[in-house]
């Protein structure tokens, strides 16, 4: 070690950001958007730019579901 402190938390972060760099806005970390991607429960009420149509939350729902077929061509 070097003698620095190690930021846990910028590091687990950053490691998050690595995975899931569409969780983030603005380098901070948007919880809607982790809610959305981990949760059952989705709710985009506090959209910055609001793009809703009529079963918005259903189809992130369907989304986080695995797929059972694939496409050929």
């Amino acid at each position: 070690m070097n003698g620095e402190l190690l930021d846990i938390k910028q590091t687990k972060l950053q490691e998050l950001k690595g995975l899931f760099p569409d969780l983030f806005v603005e380098n901070q970390l948007d919880w809607e958007k982790l809610k959305a991607a981990f949760g059952e429960d989705i709710n985009f009420a506090n959209e910055r730019y609001v793009l809703n149509w009529a079963g918005k939350s259903d189809s992130f729902k369907v989304l986080q579901q695995p797929a059972t077929a694939t496409l050929f061509r």
